[in-house]
């Protein structure tokens, strides 16, 4: 997670995280965070096509692992801190417990697939069904104008 976002999260001005940070930088080593350098900020703001970045920046954001944002709760020790920290935290189990879960059906639907074989059209056609049922739902595009349906 960028230094931004969470600044907004624990609703502190981005400046007064990074000066916790700096205060504490014994308990930030490099897997826990590092500053975006510029091509990777650049590159990041391509991405994103949104003019949301808060305008001129003297310096790139930084970025947290897990560890990193579950430190933060030691350097910011405000309730709400704390609260959200829990929450993301939460967040961060269960993003990992859904992509266990999506790998090891994967990864056994593989398996499975090898066993049978591909002789059987009609087995092969549930096995794909079932990928696409797996797979990430697109998003509908939300239509762009005034619509009177």
């Amino acid at each position: 997670m960028l230094s931004r976002h969470l600044a907004e999260l624990y609703d502190v001005a981005p400046r007064v995280l990074v000066q916790a940070l700096k205060r504490n930088t014994e308990r930030f080593p490099e897997d826990f965070m590092f500053q975006l350098t510029d091509e990777e900020f650049q590159n990041l703001k391509s991405q994103v096509v949104t003019s949301s970045w808060g305008g001129l920046r003297r310096a790139t954001p930084y970025a947290f692992t897990e560890q990193g944002v579950a430190m933060l709760s030691s350097v910011l020790r405000s309730p709400q801190a704390i609260q959200v920290n829990i929450a993301v935290m939460r967040t961060f189990v269960r993003l990992r417990n859904y992509l266990a879960t999506h790998k090891e059906l994967a990864t056994k639907l593989v398996e499975l697939e090898h066993k049978i074989g591909t002789h059987d059209k009609q087995i092969q056609s549930i096995f794909e069904a079932i990928r696409q049922l797996m797979a990430s739902p697109d998003k509908p595009k939300r239509r762009i104008g005034f619509h009177t349906e």
